[in-house]
């Protein structure tokens, strides 16, 4: 069976933003494939706004989580494996939920999907 974190935690977002609160992912960017601004981890954990006037092109996917956003005025690109998600809740109330490891995320032998590009989107100007 295919793990339910990614599927509860696409479920959460669109519950907490529909009610017109603030997303927050809780990542532990110790994981390897983590691409956090390790300047604002602490113990080994960060804190990510993930709404939608904070971030730009959010994607839920499956195996990971990604976006863009600007760190103390710096652009980065943040990159999460589902595995490194640890909870989703709302700022305001801390509804939400805490992820419990599952089994089904154990390393296995399926492949990794690709990395979202990384750097300036690029636009042509079609006619």
């Amino acid at each position: 069976m295919t793990p339910s974190r990614p599927y509860l935690l696409r479920a959460l977002y669109e519950w907490i933003a529909d009610n017109g609160l603030t997303p927050y992912l809780l990542v532990d960017a110790t994981h390897e494939d983590a691409d956090v601004p390790q300047e604002f981890v602490e113990d080994g954990k960060i804190v990510l706004n993930i709404s939608p006037m904070a971030v730009q092109s959010l994607t839920l996917e499956n195996e990971w989580v990604s976006f863009s956003a600007r760190f103390s005025g710096r652009p980065f690109s943040v990159y999460v494996p589902m595995q490194a998600t640890l909870a989703i809740y709302a700022r305001e109330n801390g509804r939400g939920m805490f992820f419990q490891p599952e089994e089904e995320e154990k390393e296995n032998d399926t492949p990794q999907p690709p990395r979202p590009p990384r750097g300036r989107p690029a636009l042509k100007l079609v006619k």
